[in-house]
């Protein structure tokens, strides 16, 4: 009976999964149809109506895709034939996250466009993007797109391509938004292909064969290694610090508790056992959400109870209404799982108590030993990790600068398969540390001030949006270049020295944007300015001649990333690619080819001038911040570049 029932929650998840794979591939059409249609537009104000309703469709989209990662991972537990059965799963997930990037480039693309209707966008050029958009809109909706599906339809449709679209000579920097669009539009419908038949003959045939055997393989091992890792056990410590705050504060608790009542002294070491987690929380949020929850499930219970008094038998239904409701508070900002736990609990425990005592009274007594429990479990925070969650977010903002420098730094054309996966590992570290510090910062904006320094969440938030868009930005570069890289040496069109020219921009530009981004998380990773003014005095150092005039110069200019610089670096890009397309369009390469190189170098231009501009904001939310941490001093970065400099030195 208990593998039957294991059974149908496995295929409820699965059609679950199913089904919500199926409204975000509905939620990516209508957002690609609003961009193609903002991309098209006759004027700002249709271009702004359409990106408004598209952002509301992104914000549904994203929190799509993370309902269905969650409830991929709850499927994890099936058997072993089944999860054979369903490998595809994790690719399509990654699939899913791809085309979400790309539509989030797109959105990108159009917010930074000064002005519509856009240079490119002539009337054949509209033409063909609204044919695109109605053939991906198709491809979006059909049930291959979800994960779970069986289904083996293949749409027959006419191949639209890109063979139609003129080769634009971009001569200023504003058009570089739209190639890097068309470049996004043409990453989805080369994503979307993958899933189309291949009719080229035995060549291609052999090459699936391939294919097919090497995922084969990577899921052999990928079973293996999960086998492996389940087993071996990780002892961090991380964990041992979080396994010892849980015994200590249910020791304490249950120990305060009988000593408050022998009876009932055990509730208490029940509410400190309700919501405990391995990751680090807000421990006054926490203890809030518990103690409300408690006692709305506590007077939910009384009240039950009082009017169910003459059918004490059947009032156990009284929780059937109240798990509803808490399966709301649950979903809820509010209270989120624990409030909602604790408010189950609470209820249910007056609700199937039995000899003991009337219940308002014992609803009295469950909350004061509630409370013990509470008390016991902030003291046991605040004396064994005393560490704020505000001071943890600069050290992570510190972490996020140096995995965002190695990112930036393994841009190079010169890159084979070993460094492109380091370079996409750095990728995945920069994304976890930009995570982390979100979960960071949430946290600090909860946590009481006391005698501390407020939280600057304002600084911090700017931070965050920044490293988000430059972490996307790296991750279209690196597309980009993939591409440009695999182009074949003997075109005929001298693509090795345009390559070279353009490795040298590239170059330049990571001095740049490396210089700036070392220095931020030197900064950032000071105490406080009183202790390097403290520490330069005791070493005896005077720092006010090499500094001299260059400070006060230097105040409004930024770290290294200046305007002047970021110009030049710009125009000689422009510059490079502009020869570049004049040669490829006076030879004989495909149609496609020419296109695709047009597009990767033209998206690769973007993300630079994107990355040099995002640093900007960076240096002035982190003056922001430093300012806002020393209220008395004069803050100026390259001030404290230099001092930080002379003790190196």
């Amino acid at each position: 009976f208990n593998d039957h029932i294991a059974l149908l929650m496995k295929f409820l998840m699965s059609s679950q999964v199913e089904e919500n794979c199926k409204l975000f591939s509905e939620n990516a059409s209508q957002r690609l149809n609003l961009y193609v249609k903002a991309f098209c537009a006759e004027n700002n104000a249709m271009a702004f109506l359409s990106l408004t309703q598209a952002k509301s469709l992104s914000q549904t989209g994203s929190s799509l895709l993370q309902t269905i990662k969650h409830e991929h991972a709850c499927v994890q537990w099936e058997r072993p034939r089944w999860r054979l059965l369903r490998s595809n799963g994790k690719i399509q997930i990654n699939r899913l996250q791809a085309i979400d990037t790309f539509l989030r480039g797109m959105e990108m693309a159009l917010t930074t466009t000064p002005s519509f209707p856009v240079r490119v966008a002539d009337h054949e050029l509209s033409n063909i993007l609204l044919s695109l958009k109605e053939y991906t809109s198709v491809i979006l909706k059909h049930p291959k797109c979800s994960m779970y599906s069986d289904s083996s339809k293949v749409f027959e449709t006419k191949s639209i391509t890109y063979d139609k679209l003129i080769l634009p000579i971009f001569s200023t920097q504003d058009d570089l938004q739209s190639l890097f669009f068309l470049f996004n539009l043409k990453l989805i419908h080369s994503e979307l292909r993958k899933d189309q038949p291949i009719r080229n003959g035995a060549i291609n045939k052999q090459v699936t064969n391939l294919e097919e055997s090497v995922i084969t393989q990577k899921q052999e091992a990928c079973i293996r290694s999960k086998f492996l890792n389940y087993w071996c056990v990780r002892v961090s410590n991380e964990k041992l610090m979080s396994a010892l705050k849980c015994s200590v504060s249910l020791g304490l608790a249950v120990l305060f508790g009988m000593i408050f009542s022998k009876e009932n002294g055990h509730w208490s070491g029940l509410t400190v056992a309700v919501g405990m987690a391995f990751e680090r929380e807000a421990t006054f949020k926490v203890a809030n959400l518990k103690a409300q929850g408690t006692v709305l499930g506590s007077i939910y219970g009384v009240l039950s109870c009082f009017l169910f008094q003459r059918f004490l038998e059947i009032k156990f239904l009284s929780l059937l209404p109240w798990i509803i409701f808490t399966s709301f508070l649950r979903s809820s900002r509010m209270y989120g799982q624990v409030g909602a736990t604790s408010a189950v609990i609470g209820a249910l425990i007056i609700l199937g108590r039995k000899n003991y005592g009337p219940p308002a009274e014992f609803a009295i007594v469950r909350i004061a030993e509630a409370f013990i429990g509470l008390t016991c479990s902030v003291m046991v925070e605040l004396l064994l990790q005393p560490t704020r969650a505000s001071g943890l977010s600069k050290i992570q903002l510190s972490q996020s600068f140096m995995a965002l420098n190695e990112c930036v730094q393994s841009m190079s054309f010169c890159v084979n398969s070993t460094s492109r996966q380091q370079t996409k590992e750095k990728q995945k570290m920069l994304k976890i540390q930009v995570n982390a510090l979100g979960k960071l910062k949430g946290a600090a904006e909860v946590e009481p001030n006391f005698w501390f320094i407020p939280f600057h969440s304002s600084s911090y938030a700017k931070l965050l949006e920044s490293l988000s868009k430059m972490l996307e930005l790296v991750f279209f570069a690196t597309h980009a270049m993939e591409f440009l890289v695999q182009v074949p040496n003997n075109l005929g069109v001298g693509w090795k020295e345009h390559q070279e020219s353009m490795d040298g921009d590239l170059d330049l530009f990571r001095k740049l944007i490396g210089t700036s981004i070392n220095s931020l998380k030197e900064i950032t990773s000071l105490k406080s300015l009183a202790a390097l003014d403290k520490e330069i005095k005791r070493r005896d150092i005077n720092c006010d001649l090499e500094l001299g005039k260059s400070a006060n110069t230097n105040e409004n200019r930024g770290l290294h990333v200046h305007e002047d610089e970021m110009e030049r670096i710009t125009i000689s890009f422009l510059q490079h690619s502009r020869e570049l397309i004049d040669k490829i369009q006076a030879s004989e390469l495909e149609e496609d080819l020419k296109i695709q190189i047009v597009l990767s170098s033209s998206g690769l231009g973007f993300c630079m001038c994107g990355l040099m501009k995002e640093t900007r904001e960076i240096e002035k939310s982190v003056r922001d911040l430093i300012q806002w941490e020393n209220p008395s001093m004069h803050v100026n970065l390259y001030e404290i570049r230099g001092k930080i400099n002379t003790l190196h030195t």
